[in-house]
């Protein structure tokens, strides 16, 4: 059977769980009162979607397109086949999905010319002499290259952890020799626990983020509209401060062997010897990513007035098309870029269905009921808020996926807290941080999380852990800083 198993091109546990469970809700469970049988019926796709995704039954991608086939097959979403397509194909003119591909695309710009590696070898080089130096450095090249990459995984798992690991072994504290807890335990906790904090700051860090803002927008009637420079200015100093703290939690729950570390400089200036000087293809992509950053910020249309502002994908395709006019990627790099393509896709079949759950009634139906059984507690908005918040940050134990996680909850519960009475703009900023805190629970909560994990730096126990504690963590000093910045801010 297990022979049987692994020539199936998907997961056949998965794959009959999740199709199971659509077809209850579509044949067995009757439609409630107050949904429409489409409404209905595109949530069972939609439910089995996400099942199938938190089950890895096939690549994320490839369910992706299933999914858009189901949704144009079903006519779940209109009464024509022709409209029906229309409607599955809906979201691939959403900027907000190709700023994520595009970005993602830029990003490899920073692996490909050796700018990441250089960032971090040179913070290194500067406060490396001790182990919690060295903690720092490694969390502020994640923060420096953040806003430009939007692939939380490829910034913690393919640019910083590779260096995490080479400093590891430079001081034979490597899983393979018993000697993890030397050095490479503390710093691998580090270099996991900065990407979620980092993912939180900018909308161009993680690829859910973009969803997040998407949903707002449309919950609030585009009363609501996050910009980039909102959500950074917003995300500043609740996310300087979990930066600043992370490290030296860590250090005192799970603290390195080797405390002092004065060979670490010396191996980073080797390291930085080695890259040579700084190449023409670094320094356009330093420009170039300095240039998106500026317009980003929208820093040309406050100097020069309001018709100097230029759109966020527009930016990000204006970047791509520098890196490609001055070669420093070519077609073939941003052909061969799979994560970027495999974004666009499964993020638009995963906006679209979201999309028309809201469109056809059932993201109201359901936070009214939610709203309900809130009422009968007797809570204000405040309390409201509290549990909503809770719930919906530890319900991540039970997804694999953060994107996941978003699309199948957050419109629900933002407008069960707006319904409340919750602050618009507060309410969305607290769940923007929880779904990005929600990243530090398991081995599996992110991308970025396995690829660490599986390095063999840490324990399952030590990792649930520190996840656990962590998230407490970083939800009291993000929400608690927060309330006062905010407020500062006029955001509430």
């Amino acid at each position: 059977m297990s022979e049987f198993s692994e020539k199936l091109p998907f997961k056949p546990l998965p794959t009959i769980l999740a199709i199971a469970i659509g077809f209850i809700i579509w044949f067995v469970i009757p439609t409630p009162e107050g949904v429409t049988d489409n409404a209905w019926h595109l949530l069972a796709l939609f439910v089995a979607t996400i099942v199938a995704i938190i089950g890895k039954a096939l690549p994320i991608g490839a369910l992706a397109i299933i999914a858009i086939s189901l949704v144009a097959l079903t006519g779940v979403t209109a009464d024509t086949p022709k409209q029906a397509m229309q409607d599955a194909l809906s979201s691939f003119s959403s900027p907000l999905i190709w700023l994520i591909g595009i970005a993602v695309m830029i990003s490899r710009g920073l692996i490909k010319t050796g700018l990441g590696s250089r960032i971090a070898y040179y913070f290194i080089s500067i406060v490396g002499k001790k182990t919690i130096g060295i903690a720092y450095s490694l969390t502020a090249a994640e923060l420096l290259i953040a806003p430009i990459t939007p692939s939380n995984t490829a910034r913690g798992g393919g640019i910083i952890h590779p260096i995490m690991r080479s400093i590891a072994e430079s001081f034979h504290s490597t899983p393979k020799e018993g000697t993890q807890n030397k050095i490479g335990r503390y710093l691998a906790m580090v270099n996991f626990h900065a990407n979620p904090i980092t993912s939180g700051m900018f909308i161009t860090a993680t690829a859910p983020n973009p969803l997040v803002v998407d949903l707002v927008n449309k919950a609030t009637g585009s009363e609501i509209q996050l910009s980039w420079t909102t959500w950074a200015l917003a995300m500043f100093v609740p996310g300087m401060l979990c930066i600043l703290v992370m490290p030296l939690i860590i250090y005192m729950i799970y603290p390195p062997e080797i405390k002092e570390t004065p060979d670490a400089r010396k191996y980073a200036t080797e390291n930085l010897a080695k890259l040579g000087a700084v190449t023409r293809h670094e320094k356009i992509m330093l420009a170039v990513f300095t240039l998106m950053l500026l317009l980003w910020a929208n820093i040309p249309a406050l100097i020069f007035g309001e018709q100097f502002t230029i759109d966020a994908t527009a930016t990000a395709f204006l970047g791509l098309s520098v890196l490609l006019i001055a070669g420093v990627l070519t077609w073939e790099d941003v052909l061969k870029e799979k994560s970027a393509w495999d974004t666009i896709v499964w993020f638009g079949a995963l906006v679209m269905m979201a999309d028309f759950l809201n469109k056809l009634g059932l993201i109201g139906w359901f936070s009214s009921s939610i709203e309900s059984a809130i009422a009968l507690t007797g809570f204000n908005w405040m309390g409201a808020v509290v549990i909503l918040t809770l719930v919906y940050l530890y319900m991540h134990y039970f997804f694999a996926s953060t994107t996941a996680h978003v699309t199948a909850m957050f419109a629900a519960f933002y407008a069960v807290g707006l319904t409340l009475g919750a602050p618009p703009m507060l309410y969305a900023l607290i769940l923007a941080a929880a779904g990005n805190i929600m990243m530090t629970l398991t081995h599996y909560a992110t991308g970025t999380a396995p690829v660490i994990f599986n390095s063999g730096y840490t324990t399952l126990r030590e990792w649930w852990t520190i996840g656990f504690i962590m998230s407490v963590a970083n939800l009291v000093i993000w929400i608690g800083s927060g309330l006062i910045w905010w407020k500062v801010l006029g955001y509430y």
